[in-house]
């Protein structure tokens, strides 16, 4: 039986002092993993190339050097396949002009600006993040939070609320640009307090109300919000001297309601084409995404998403109502190709759908000739909760808990394993089933591709063990990279008129992109690492079940005669945080996405047919034949580290 109402997440009393958590402790806490994780990246992205430490040193150790050798950085780290570098944190040390310094992450990008190529004009702007990102991590070291253990076995928005990292890859990840620091222990995910959103109505005339097919406006609203909810609503528009049939229920995050609307939009709540209702009655818990809302009061209920006007990891995160307007029907499309199919069925694949969505475009920014972010600040959807869709052996996770570490260094993924009662490669393979096996058929059979980083799946976990996910936020972010043609020998459904904005154009090499920068560098190689660091699973192994998951899939699936070629030499090494140092307000033009990447050169595909895989741990076969070549990590990745003159 699928329950309809829980006991809220973990929550904290909030302190007399908003900013207990930024004490020195806490602060050098913070600023060591954020300049270890920013040397790991820009090595990564190929901008810094760490030299091996003096010959007597261990093999292990390496020195950076800065601002012609003024400055320099000590440490020890692992290297493994995809140029992925994991600092031993303790080992890291600064030296300037031979003596030791404190850890500084600002001073640090400062160091390196040149180099970065970060423009003068949004250099502090990326400075900025930096420092919000330091702040929320230390309020997160200074919670302290359930164990790796404990949240192997814990409930869905216990998780969800104890995530430190951010997006694994940027290093100004957490920036939340916008938020006071009061506002922030409200707000943010991590804080997990439940808060009610701020209601209007928005006249109907200048407002587009979009919903899945087959649903009924009042009966979908009745179902989220109550029937008491609604007839209050009713009654304060009625109390104002307003005719509700003229007006449309609209949600919005109250920071928005407190910094945007009540200001930005002050003519429209005057005019009356806006009228403030209140507070709902529901209370809300932050997810990681920050402006995605999760009801905490009913888990069966639909999650809200607005609007959020805060500058986050190289965009402000606002939502489109011209987006929203077709988001229903795209859903509808990509859910009914994925209910459809029978792979994606068996591996347990499933899409949380957007059942509706809304938008307002009365205001005066709506009529100018350019584009702003102003457009943007004034729309919600609801998506679909996973919690009625479980089997009642069932519960759910975050994939981004697979890349977690508790504040003494355990991970969740290691710790789930140990619960599964499962060898390692065992659960490595079950997990690439749920995972890699749907993505990488989306691609081949439909040219379907999502964006399928930690945040953005739900683990459904049977006995600590994954058996499917839920993928999430379609609409803004699902791409059907090729127009279905008859003659292709693609099963993709026609496209209807209103999805047409999701089909981009590209070949079949930035096709595969689609896992390997947002699979394998975006998400496997990291875990990858973990797993080996711990001792649960070592990097060769994971690879070769890697590779036989693809495999797998290429000999069960004959028929699908693609040019995409997962086990190919190389890729294209698509970088991100070039991107935010490019331009930190923006990272890409959402409307040519492809055009606004940036490269630097190839990397070593980890599973290359070259690259021939023994043995796993269990005894079977995997990947291309039998052989003893490494994955990538050691002397390859070595040779593969150029140096910044170069890039």
């Amino acid at each position: 039986m699928t329950p309809t109402t829980h006991a809220t997440a973990q929550q904290t009393t909030r302190p007399a002092n908003p900013a207990a958590h930024l004490t020195a402790a806490a602060m050098a806490t913070a600023q060591r993993h954020l300049v270890a994780k920013a040397i790991a990246e820009f090595t990564h992205e190929r901008l810094l190339a760490p030299v091996p430490a003096a010959p007597e040193a261990s093999a292990r150790s390496y020195r950076l050097a800065l601002d012609g050798g003024r400055v320099e950085y000590r440490f020890e780290a692992d290297r493994f396949a995809l140029e992925h570098w994991v600092l031993d944190e303790p080992t890291l040390e600064r030296l300037v002009d031979g003596t030791p310094t404190p850890l500084d992450a600002q001073a640090f990008i400062i160091e390196l600006q040149p180099l970065l190529g970060i423009p003068d004009a949004l250099l502090a702007t990326y400075l900025e993040e930096i420092a919000s990102t330091l702040a929320s991590s230390a309020f997160k070291s200074t919670q302290g939070g359930p164990t790796a253990a404990e949240l192997a076995r814990a409930d869905f928005q216990t998780i969800e609320s104890s995530m430190t990292e951010g997006h694994p890859g940027f290093v100004a990840n957490n920036g939340r640009i916008g938020f006071g620091v009061s506002e922030y222990s409200t707000y943010a995910p991590e804080a997990a307090e439940p808060f009610t959103l701020v209601w209007l109505a928005a006249r109907r005339e200048f407002t587009h109300f979009a919903l899945g097919e087959g649903l009924d406006r009042q009966s979908f609203l009745r179902k989220q919000l109550g029937q008491a909810q609604l007839d209050a609503f009713e009654a304060r528009l009625v109390g104002a001297g307003l005719d509700p049939a003229d007006y449309l229920l609209l949600p919005v995050h109250p920071w928005q309601w407190e910094h945007r609307i009540a200001i930005t939009f002050a003519p429209d709540l005057a005019k009356g084409n806006l009228v403030f209702l209140g507070e709902g009655f529901d209370r809300y818990l932050a997810q990681q995404s920050l402006r995605t809302m999760f009801n905490a009061d009913d888990w069966g209920r639909d999650y809200v998403k607005t609007a959020l006007s805060i500058q986050n990891m190289g965009f402000l995160r606002g939502l489109s109502p011209a987006y929203m307007r077709v988001t229903p029907a795209i859903n509808d499309w990509v859910g009914e190709l994925v209910e459809a199919d029978e792979t994606l069925g068996e591996a347990g694949f499933r899409v949380l759908r957007e059942h509706a969505s809304i938008g307002y475009t009365g205001d005066a920014y709506h009529r100018t000739r350019t584009v702003s972010p102003h457009r943007k600040m004034l729309a919600a959807l609801w998506r679909e909760s996973p919690v009625p869709l479980l089997a009642p052996n069932q519960r759910l996770s975050t994939m981004a808990a697979l890349l977690h570490r508790d504040a003494a260094g355990g991970s969740v993924a290691s710790a789930l394993v140990a619960a599964s009662a499962l060898p390692a490669v065992d659960w490595a393979r079950a997990y690439l089933r749920a995972y890699l096996l749907p993505l990488v058929h989306c691609l081949r059979a439909y040219d379907l591709a999502f964006m399928p980083h930690g945040e953005n799946l739900i683990l459904v976990l049977e006995d600590a063990v994954p058996v499917g996910v839920f993928m999430k936020d379609i609409g803004e972010e699902v791409a059907l990279l090729s127009a279905p043609s008859p003659g292709s020998g693609r099963r993709t459904p026609p496209v209807p008129e209103d999805v047409q904005r999701i089909i981009a154009e590209v070949d079949d090499r930035e096709k595969a992109l689609a896992i390997f920068t947002d699979v394998f560098d975006g998400v496997l190689r990291h875990l990858a690492g973990i797993l080996h660091v711990d001792g649960t699973l070592d990097e060769h192994t994971f690879w070769a079940l890697v590779a036989e998951c693809v495999d797998e899939h290429e000999v069960a699936h004959p028929h699908l005669a693609s040019g995409i070629d997962l086990r190919a030499e190389t890729f294209a090494h698509s970088c991100l945080n070039r991107l935010q140092l490019r331009n930190t307000l923006q990272m890409v033009d959402l409307a040519n996405q492809s055009e606004s990447l940036i490269y630097a050169g190839e990397m070593a595909n980890p599973i290359a047919r070259s690259r021939r895989f023994g043995r796993t741990a269990d005894g079977t076969g995997a990947g291309a034949g039998a052989g003893a070549a490494d994955a990538g990590h050691g002397a390859d990745a070595a040779a593969a580290v150029v140096s910044p003159a170069s890039t």
